[in-house]
């Protein structure tokens, strides 16, 4: 059996059908229907039960489906280990939110140069909800989020707790101004929003950027506010022209952490990282 069908057989059944699971795949619906009668003339019996236009997993897909699944998971696994061979060669990848990277991982991997030279370093940037789903399907080694991270197949180990602040424009008003916001999927707009309720400010339509200084610019200049890890705020170009304000614990206490998928092979040059980390909010 190839790889390649058992992922379009496990696309198939995820996505419910042949024509989303070739959208999931970027290919063809007869590339997948192809290899899901390839997979079945191998096996010799029909994987799934078709009625109508749709499709039903029959007893003996149901029994491939799990065998499958811990097919690929040991190809992820494999994968994983072989590109990290030791603990100074090979790849690292790393995902981490925006407002973390560009404050607390220049540090942390300056020491990751030197007690693991022969890494590969990479560095990705998204929102806690995507780094976590990364980390999941194996595409990221590690990331680091806005937690806590309740998931039975992750595991979050806490590096710091971030203190968020209200940050407006010192002429401004944020009851009567927008919310500017990471993109969905951001921690610190869930939390953002829910101030903004609390407070009883103007719901209007949200401003999204993608990157800490496109925010903290716009509310600079008064076209909205937002909330922000404190030490993002405070070493920021825009620092003169913002208004920093304190908030409730409940809202302002965010623990971060790094999360791992509990069934990858444990690896010396995450500690490392991770303890970096710890080190920089423990001086």
């Amino acid at each position: 059996m190839e790889l390649l069908a058992l992922k379009t057989f496990q696309a198939v059944v995820e996505e419910g059908g042949v024509l989303a699971a070739s959208r999931r795949l970027n290919t063809v619906q007869s590339n997948v229907t192809g290899r899901i009668r390839k997979l079945e003339e191998e096996l010799g019996t029909e994987l799934f039960i078709r009625k109508g236009r749709g499709l039903e997993l029959a007893p003996s897909g149901r029994v491939l489906l799990d065998y499958t699944r811990r097919m690929l998971m040991l190809e992820r696994q494999t994968a994983s280990a072989v590109r990290l061979a030791g603990e100074n060669a090979g790849e690292l990848r790393i995902g981490a939110m925006e407002t973390f990277a560009a404050l607390h991982l220049p540090a942390a991997l300056k020491v990751m140069r030197t007690t693991h030279p022969g890494l590969e370093l990479r560095v990705y940037t998204d929102t806690s909800l995507t780094l976590a789903d990364k980390v999941l399907h194996h595409k990221l080694d590690c990331a680091f989020v806005a937690g806590p991270v309740a998931h039975p197949a992750l595991s979050f180990a806490q590096t710091a707790v971030e203190e968020l602040v209200q940050v407006h424009a010192a002429d401004a008003d944020p009851a009567l101004l927008p919310l500017i916001l990471f993109r969905e999927g951001c921690a610190y707009r869930t939390r953002a929003l829910a101030w903004q309720r609390t407070q009883g400010f103007t719901a209007g339509e949200a401003m999204e950027f993608g990157t800490l200084e496109g925010i903290l610019g716009c509310v600079a200049v008064g076209l909205g506010w937002t909330l922000m890890p404190r030490r993002s705020v405070e070493q920021s170009l825009h620092l003169p022209d913002l208004v920093i304000e304190t908030l409730p614990p409940e809202i302002a206490q965010v623990p971060t952490g790094m999360i791992v998928h509990r069934d990858a092979p444990v690896l010396p040059a995450l500690e490392t990282l991770r303890t970096a980390l710890i080190g920089q909010f423990v001086r």
